[in-house]
């Protein structure tokens, strides 16, 4: 892997401050700069592979609903009303 070089302006009092805290590691300020570059496009990555999926699954229940696969609103509140009801027994049976 070819190496270049990277510059930037950067406050006087933050690069010293840097510097320190980077050798209260025992590292200097170039490894740590290369590290937080390196975790920044893995977190790109990981971020852009996460919206891809996220659309995907999104427009497969877009199709699915556009090909009228769908469940009428009555019947989901009457499952969960149903759930919250044996929820509610239980919790009941438990304090008696």
């Amino acid at each position: 892997m070819s190496e270049t070089t990277f510059t930037f302006r950067v406050d006087e009092a933050l690069k010293a401050e840097f510097s320190a805290a980077a050798k209260n590691r025992d590292r200097n300020a170039a490894q740590l700069l290369r590290d937080f570059m390196r975790d920044f496009v893995r977190l790109q990555e990981e971020a852009a592979e996460y919206d891809a999926w996220f659309r995907r699954k999104v427009q497969i229940g877009l199709d699915s609903a556009n090909a009228g696969n769908l469940i009428p609103a009555a019947e989901v509140e009457a499952k969960f009303a149903a759930k919250r009801a044996a929820t509610r027994r239980r919790l009941e049976a438990s304090t008696e």
